[in-house]
């Protein structure tokens, strides 16, 4: 049951959701005409500055009632092991949107806190956008096989502490430039790491 080295792959930026970045900076659908041009300026500012980097390694899986098994290695958890049921294989995939986005947001946290919440939602939109077009060109590789929904630590009872294990098996720093410290953080932020089981 060998662990497939991990590869990498870059995305071209995928469409924008304005609505979604609203939602995620915790303004209303739409927003107003303010919003909406801050949102403008900022997004036009940010977007030319993100990478959209994936690293990703396919692996056969073992799933227990506790958790499942990757190789030699063990991710206890009834939850990612209840949403892998049935799965032959897993994708287990980081993803980032670069370091630049997160300097900007720093900037703007102290010359303008509006456009530090907007990109922070602009970062949040872009990051899921990404996951989702890294879980379509997997599904358009692999089209006779079925996908589970996505599942990363921190969610349910996958402790967040699984994330050194997930770096090294994906070589993240090496690879797509993410960082985990020692509280478990990424660096950049608008970074995603999660499972995916493949049903062969």
């Amino acid at each position: 049951m060998a662990i497939i080295r991990a590869v990498t792959k870059s995305f071209p930026p995928p469409p924008v959701d304005t609505d979604e970045i609203l939602r995620y900076a915790g303004c209303r659908r739409g927003g107003d005409e303010v919003i909406r041009s801050l949102l403008d300026e900022v997004t036009k500012e940010a977007e030319g500055l993100l990478t959209y980097k994936v690293c990703y390694l396919i692996s056969d899986i073992t799933v227990t009632d506790d958790g499942i098994y990757m190789g030699e290695e063990f991710f206890p958890s009834r939850s990612l092991a209840k949403t892998l049921q049935g799965s032959d294989k897993a994708v287990l995939f980081g993803a980032t949107v670069g370091i630049a986005l997160d300097r900007l947001i720093m900037r703007y946290s102290k010359l303008s806190p509006a456009k530090a919440v907007l990109l922070q939602g602009f970062g949040a939109e872009r990051i899921e956008a990404l996951c989702d077009e890294f879980c379509s060109f997997l599904q358009s590789e692999y089209k006779d096989n079925k996908f589970t929904s996505r599942f990363s630590p921190g969610y349910g009872d996958l402790d967040i502490k699984n994330q050194k294990t997930i770096f090294d098996l994906l070589n993240a720093e090496k690879n797509i430039g993410l960082f985990l410290n020692e509280s478990m953080l990424m660096t950049p932020s608008k970074s995603v790491t999660a499972f995916a089981g493949i049903s062969i």
